[in-house]
Protein backbone atom coordinates (compact mmCIF):
# COMPACT_ATOMS: atom_id res chain seq x y z
CA UNK A 1 0.00 0.00 0.00
CA UNK A 2 1.27 3.34 -1.25
CA UNK A 3 0.65 6.40 1.31
CA UNK A 4 2.36 10.02 2.46
CA UNK A 5 2.66 11.10 6.11
CA UNK A 6 1.65 15.12 6.34
CA UNK A 7 1.90 16.71 10.10
CA UNK A 8 -0.54 18.86 11.91
CA UNK A 9 0.83 21.33 14.54
CA UNK A 10 -1.06 22.67 16.96
CA UNK A 11 1.22 25.46 18.17
CA UNK A 12 1.67 24.30 22.33
CA UNK A 13 3.05 27.37 23.94
CA UNK A 14 5.74 25.30 26.61
CA UNK A 15 5.40 25.86 29.89
CA UNK A 16 7.42 28.56 31.46
CA UNK A 17 7.47 30.35 27.08
CA UNK A 18 4.73 32.37 25.39
CA UNK A 19 3.86 32.33 21.98
CA UNK A 20 6.74 33.69 20.13
CA UNK A 21 8.46 30.48 21.30
CA UNK A 22 5.56 28.96 20.45
CA UNK A 23 5.55 29.97 16.50
CA UNK A 24 9.44 29.48 16.47
CA UNK A 25 9.02 26.20 17.08
CA UNK A 26 5.99 25.30 14.46
CA UNK A 27 8.84 26.90 11.80
CA UNK A 28 11.42 24.58 12.29
CA UNK A 29 9.07 21.63 12.71
CA UNK A 30 7.95 22.87 9.31
CA UNK A 31 11.69 23.23 7.79
CA UNK A 32 12.25 19.66 9.39
CA UNK A 33 9.17 18.17 7.85
CA UNK A 34 10.51 19.45 4.25
CA UNK A 35 13.68 18.24 4.75
CA UNK A 36 12.36 14.43 5.80
CA UNK A 37 10.14 14.79 2.76
CA UNK A 38 6.76 15.04 4.48
CA UNK A 39 3.82 15.94 2.13
CA UNK A 40 2.26 18.37 3.72
CA UNK A 41 2.49 20.70 6.74
CA UNK A 42 -0.58 22.06 8.59
CA UNK A 43 -1.62 24.25 11.58
CA UNK A 44 -4.83 24.25 13.45
CA UNK A 45 -7.28 27.21 14.67
CA UNK A 46 -7.78 27.49 18.25
CA UNK A 47 -9.64 30.12 20.05
CA UNK A 48 -9.01 31.57 23.68
CA UNK A 49 -6.57 28.59 24.68
CA UNK A 50 -3.86 30.00 26.57
CA UNK A 51 -1.98 26.62 26.15
CA UNK A 52 -2.09 26.79 22.32
CA UNK A 53 -1.00 29.55 19.87
CA UNK A 54 -2.38 29.22 16.78
CA UNK A 55 -5.78 31.18 16.46
CA UNK A 56 -5.54 32.83 12.82
CA UNK A 57 -3.88 29.67 10.52
CA UNK A 58 -4.30 31.92 7.42
CA UNK A 59 -2.03 34.06 9.17
CA UNK A 60 0.32 31.31 10.05
CA UNK A 61 0.35 29.72 7.20
CA UNK A 62 1.26 32.81 4.92
CA UNK A 63 4.67 32.96 7.54
CA UNK A 64 5.41 29.12 7.06
CA UNK A 65 5.08 29.37 2.83
CA UNK A 66 7.60 32.41 3.38
CA UNK A 67 9.90 30.49 5.42
CA UNK A 68 10.00 26.86 3.28
CA UNK A 69 10.47 26.24 -0.17
CA UNK A 70 8.11 22.92 -1.65
CA UNK A 71 6.50 21.81 1.89
CA UNK A 72 2.77 21.93 0.67
CA UNK A 73 1.32 24.08 3.81
CA UNK A 74 -2.35 24.77 5.22
CA UNK A 75 -5.01 25.30 7.46
CA UNK A 76 -6.22 22.23 9.49
CA UNK A 77 -8.52 24.17 9.40
CA UNK A 78 -10.43 26.91 9.37
CA UNK A 79 -13.40 27.15 11.22
CA UNK A 80 -16.11 28.23 8.60
CA UNK A 81 -18.97 28.78 11.10
CA UNK A 82 -17.56 32.51 12.39
CA UNK A 83 -16.15 33.75 9.00
CA UNK A 84 -17.34 34.71 5.43
CA UNK A 85 -17.12 32.49 2.85
CA UNK A 86 -16.55 34.89 0.53
CA UNK A 87 -13.46 36.44 2.52
CA UNK A 88 -12.04 33.07 3.15
CA UNK A 89 -12.40 32.53 -0.24
CA UNK A 90 -9.98 35.71 -0.96
CA UNK A 91 -7.40 35.11 1.50
CA UNK A 92 -6.84 31.57 0.32
CA UNK A 93 -6.66 32.98 -3.53
CA UNK A 94 -3.69 35.15 -2.02
CA UNK A 95 -1.94 32.88 -0.29
CA UNK A 96 -2.20 30.74 -3.54
CA UNK A 97 -1.10 33.54 -5.57
CA UNK A 98 1.63 33.77 -3.15
CA UNK A 99 2.67 30.24 -3.42
CA UNK A 100 1.35 28.80 -6.39
CA UNK A 101 1.00 24.91 -6.18
CA UNK A 102 1.71 24.96 -2.49
CA UNK A 103 -1.19 25.69 -0.51
CA UNK A 104 -3.81 23.90 1.12
CA UNK A 105 -7.27 25.12 2.52
CA UNK A 106 -8.49 22.52 5.13
CA UNK A 107 -12.15 23.86 6.33
CA UNK A 108 -13.33 22.56 9.99
CA UNK A 109 -17.35 22.20 11.55
CA UNK A 110 -16.43 23.05 14.90
CA UNK A 111 -15.97 26.32 16.89
CA UNK A 112 -11.80 25.68 17.76
CA UNK A 113 -13.23 27.24 21.12
CA UNK A 114 -15.57 27.77 23.91
CA UNK A 115 -19.21 29.53 23.77
CA UNK A 116 -17.50 32.70 24.89
CA UNK A 117 -15.15 32.95 22.12
CA UNK A 118 -17.97 31.55 20.01
CA UNK A 119 -19.86 34.49 20.76
CA UNK A 120 -16.98 37.00 19.95
CA UNK A 121 -16.26 35.57 16.61
CA UNK A 122 -20.05 36.18 15.73
CA UNK A 123 -20.88 38.89 17.52
CA UNK A 124 -21.46 40.56 13.84
CA UNK A 125 -23.56 38.16 12.31
CA UNK A 126 -27.24 38.20 12.45
CA UNK A 127 -28.97 35.06 13.99
CA UNK A 128 -31.34 34.96 11.23
CA UNK A 129 -29.59 35.46 8.80
CA UNK A 130 -26.36 33.46 9.42
CA UNK A 131 -26.67 30.48 7.18
CA UNK A 132 -25.43 26.72 9.05
CA UNK A 133 -22.51 25.01 7.93
CA UNK A 134 -23.85 23.04 4.88
CA UNK A 135 -24.95 26.58 3.21
CA UNK A 136 -22.09 27.96 3.99
CA UNK A 137 -19.30 25.48 2.71
CA UNK A 138 -21.71 25.74 -0.59
CA UNK A 139 -21.16 29.40 -0.71
CA UNK A 140 -17.14 28.32 -0.48
CA UNK A 141 -17.12 26.11 -2.97
CA UNK A 142 -18.94 28.67 -5.42
CA UNK A 143 -16.49 31.34 -4.81
CA UNK A 144 -13.42 29.40 -5.17
CA UNK A 145 -14.84 27.80 -8.57
CA UNK A 146 -15.43 31.18 -9.66
CA UNK A 147 -17.74 33.81 -10.11
CA UNK A 148 -21.45 33.14 -8.54
CA UNK A 149 -23.80 32.30 -10.79
CA UNK A 150 -26.34 34.03 -12.24
CA UNK A 151 -29.08 32.47 -9.81
CA UNK A 152 -26.99 33.38 -6.80
CA UNK A 153 -27.73 36.51 -4.33
CA UNK A 154 -24.66 37.96 -5.77
CA UNK A 155 -24.69 37.17 -9.19
CA UNK A 156 -21.35 37.59 -11.16
CA UNK A 157 -19.50 38.20 -7.73
CA UNK A 158 -15.48 36.85 -7.87
CA UNK A 159 -12.74 36.15 -5.19
CA UNK A 160 -10.18 38.24 -6.10
CA UNK A 161 -7.17 37.43 -7.03
CA UNK A 162 -7.60 34.78 -9.21
CA UNK A 163 -4.51 32.36 -8.51
CA UNK A 164 -2.33 30.30 -11.29
CA UNK A 165 -3.08 27.32 -9.15
CA UNK A 166 -5.95 27.28 -6.97
CA UNK A 167 -5.64 25.82 -3.35
CA UNK A 168 -6.15 22.17 -2.98
CA UNK A 169 -9.53 21.39 -0.73
CA UNK A 170 -10.44 19.24 2.04
CA UNK A 171 -13.24 18.89 4.52
CA UNK A 172 -12.22 17.96 8.04
CA UNK A 173 -14.96 15.69 9.58
CA UNK A 174 -15.64 12.65 11.59
CA UNK A 175 -18.73 10.94 10.11
CA UNK A 176 -19.88 9.16 6.66
CA UNK A 177 -22.41 12.36 6.45
CA UNK A 178 -19.36 14.75 6.42
CA UNK A 179 -17.47 12.63 3.69
CA UNK A 180 -20.79 12.75 1.56
CA UNK A 181 -20.68 16.28 1.94
CA UNK A 182 -17.33 16.52 0.98
CA UNK A 183 -17.27 14.42 -1.96
CA UNK A 184 -20.70 16.22 -3.36
CA UNK A 185 -18.99 19.28 -3.29
CA UNK A 186 -15.67 17.63 -5.18
CA UNK A 187 -13.45 17.98 -2.04
CA UNK A 188 -11.27 16.06 -0.28
CA UNK A 189 -11.88 14.69 3.05
CA UNK A 190 -9.83 14.15 6.34
CA UNK A 191 -11.64 12.01 8.59
CA UNK A 192 -10.29 13.14 12.12
CA UNK A 193 -9.31 9.96 13.97
CA UNK A 194 -7.67 11.97 16.54
CA UNK A 195 -11.10 12.98 17.51
CA UNK A 196 -13.31 10.10 16.97
CA UNK A 197 -11.50 7.00 17.58
CA UNK A 198 -14.52 4.69 16.61
CA UNK A 199 -13.17 2.15 14.25
CA UNK A 200 -16.32 1.25 12.59
CA UNK A 201 -17.47 5.09 11.99
CA UNK A 202 -13.70 5.38 10.60
CA UNK A 203 -14.91 2.59 8.38
CA UNK A 204 -18.13 3.55 7.33
CA UNK A 205 -16.91 7.34 6.43
CA UNK A 206 -13.98 6.63 4.62
CA UNK A 207 -16.11 3.53 1.78
CA UNK A 208 -18.33 6.39 1.87
CA UNK A 209 -16.21 9.00 1.01
CA UNK A 210 -14.25 6.55 -1.45
CA UNK A 211 -18.00 5.27 -2.92
CA UNK A 212 -19.44 9.08 -3.47
CA UNK A 213 -16.35 10.34 -5.03
CA UNK A 214 -15.24 7.60 -7.36
CA UNK A 215 -12.58 6.31 -5.57
CA UNK A 216 -10.51 9.52 -4.27
CA UNK A 217 -8.34 8.68 -1.49
CA UNK A 218 -9.21 9.74 1.36
CA UNK A 219 -6.58 11.44 4.55
CA UNK A 220 -6.38 10.00 7.88
CA UNK A 221 -5.61 12.03 10.75
CA UNK A 222 -4.20 10.39 13.68
CA UNK A 223 -2.59 11.72 17.03
CA UNK A 224 1.35 10.79 17.19
CA UNK A 225 3.57 11.05 20.40
CA UNK A 226 7.20 11.56 19.90
CA UNK A 227 9.89 11.23 21.97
Amino acid sequence: MMYTLSLLDKSPVPTGEDAASAFRDTINLARRAEELGYRRFWVAEHHNSPELAGSAPEALVAWILAKTSHIRVGSGGVMLQHYSPYKVAEVFNVLSSLAPGRVDLGIGKTPGGLPLATSALQQAYDPARKPDFEAAFGELTTFLSGAAPHEHAQAGLRATPVPPVAAERFLLGASPESARLAASRGWNFVFAGNLNGDVEVLRRSLSAFREESGGVAPVLALSAFAA
